[in-house]
């Protein structure tokens, strides 16, 4: 299962740790999801997800406030009385005496945001669940070209890295060479992105190692990017029917989501970059309502009509 420790979570969203005396190095968050403990301090714990973040915001905090120090002591103690991995209050608000005592006799650590509560759950969300998604890695290159992201994989040594290099030279942008870290973090989105040890390098054989942010600037360089779109090179093959028409597309799946794909024969002469661009451009097209291919295929069948009505007349 997925996890990413609570630091890199407090780290990255700026949070202030208000238990500092509770150890959360080995604190995992495993879910992208939170929950919001209003029930709970109700008095109603069937189905409370313990795995998840907690968030509390002004209409809990005043609940909880407005009660009783018995009732307090006592829905505090079975609150946290579970394996939380945390619970943040936002908007700058502390917890009270009793849940902050509660809270560290059972380790259970309380952090503080200065945001709104619906600002901040959405942004927790939306980060956690790239985080956490599931991951496969894939031997290949992602480019993003013209705002597409264009994962080109073959063979080793077919020329994926070059076609990489000469895309990056003619203005678009590398996301990682060699190996493509790919997260499923909804029914229709794949990213990928670079593992840290090879992040905006690019490996040419018989020149080695090249660091394309050094070499063409910050701009040539990206770290994520959605996965539009497959491209995959194979050797010319004589004997194989290609594709010339493009009516049908064909796909590939990863994680369960599945992705455009085209075979791209390889032989000497053919420009790869210039085809990598065009079927970039050629379906950013298709997904704003444009077929070639479709279009094509009207005017022979137009062109066939008025054939025909021409020799019955």
């Amino acid at each position: 299962m997925a996890s990413i420790n609570l630091t890199k979570v407090i780290e990255k969203f700026k949070w202030e740790n208000l238990t500092p005396e509770i150890d959360i190095s080995k604190v995992k968050v495993t879910q992208p999801d939170i929950n919001r403990p209003a029930l709970q301090l109700a008095g109603y714990f069937e189905h409370f997800e313990t795995t998840r973040l907690q968030i509390v915001g002004f209409v809990e905090y005043s609940y909880m406030n407005g009660l009783d120090e018995d009732r307090q002591r006592e829905i505090f103690e079975k609150l946290l009385n579970n394996p939380l991995p945390g619970i943040l209050f936002c908007r700058e608000l502390y917890p009270n005496e009793i849940f902050r005592e509660v809270a560290v006799k059972h380790g259970v650590p309380l952090l503080m945001s200065k945001k709104a509560t619906s600002a901040c759950m959405a942004e927790v969300i939306r980060w956690l669940n790239v985080k956490l998604a599931p991951c496969i890695s894939v031997h290949g290159v992602l480019v993003d070209v013209y705002g597409e992201g264009v994962l080109i994989t073959g063979e080793s040594g077919i020329g994926k890295s070059e076609a990489a290099l000469e895309l990056i030279k003619r203005g678009h942008r590398l996301v990682t060479d060699d190996v493509v870290e790919i997260r499923r973090v909804s029914e229709d989105t794949l990213i990928g992105s670079a593992p840290d040890i090879t992040k905006h390098f690019i490996e040419l054989r018989g020149i080695g190692i090249v660091d394309v942010k050094a070499l063409f600037g910050a701009s040539s360089v990206r770290d994520t990017q959605n996965i539009d779109l497959v491209i995959r090179l194979e050797d010319w093959d004589k004997d194989k029917e290609y594709d010339r028409l493009g009516l049908e597309e064909e796909h590939t799946e990863y994680l369960g989501n599945r992705v455009v794909c085209h075979s791209i024969p390889i032989r000497p002469g053919r420009n790869l970059a210039i085809i990598c661009e065009s079927a970039a451009v050629n379906h950013r097209q298709k997904k704003m309502g444009y077929n070639a291919a479709q279009e094509l295929y009207k005017r022979v069948q137009n062109s066939l009509a008025h054939g025909r009505n021409d020799e019955d007349e």
